[in-house]
């Protein structure tokens, strides 16, 4: 597939992308630096790839590389919550964007991308562990003519067992022996 272009007009034409405006007049946030990181054929490819091989939220296939730009980074480990908050949210629109051009729909669940320190209003937001440091959780996508592989939640549907008949587990035998004792006392 050929690589999305997205430009400010493309953004601010979208439903979503025109409620960012205070990102894309605000001289100091890195949107234009954004605009440049997505508009490569290999990321996109790799957001795919992300969905469809690894089970994780298209922004998952780049996000390290993404928050190791050093203007990204810079701006994010600012203290200035909302600004940053908005960055990351027009980011999110931006993958929207670009996934639907290349064929993809938004499920409406989120996968995580980190899990978020404790929160502290002297110091920038960023996360303790996960894949991401910036970013806490992303969209999951779908192909529009369906996924090419079945998750291990569809899949495993196929091997539940009918009604069971092996034996109880040991968890099972403690609680009945337990159960046992008390009645003889």
């Amino acid at each position: 597939m050929t690589v999305v272009h997205i430009n400010r007009s493309d953004f601010l034409g979208d439903r979503q992308g025109r409620t960012f405006t205070d990102v894309l007049n605000d001289a100091g946030q890195p949107f234009d630096i954004l605009l440049q990181y997505f508009d490569d054929e290999g990321r996109q490819q790799r957001m795919e790839d992300s969905e469809t091989h690894h089970d994780r939220p298209a922004l998952a296939g780049v996000i390290r590389e993404l928050e190791s730009l050093p203007e990204i980074d810079a701006f994010l480990s600012e203290v200035h919550l909302q600004r940053s908050k908005r960055l990351r949210q027009a980011t999110g629109v931006l993958v929207r964007m670009i996934m639907e051009r290349r064929g993809w729909k938004k499920t409406g669940k989120k996968g995580s991308l980190g899990v978020r320190a404790k929160s502290d209003q002297t110091r920038p937001s960023h996360n303790t562990g996960g894949l991401a440091f910036w970013f806490i959780r992303a969209e999951r996508y779908e192909r529009q003519d369906g996924m090419p592989f079945q998750t291990v939640r569809q899949r495993r549907q196929r091997y539940k067992p009918a009604q069971s008949t092996t034996q109880p587990s040991r968890r099972h035998d403690a609680a009945q022996n337990t159960s046992a004792v008390a009645r003889r006392h």
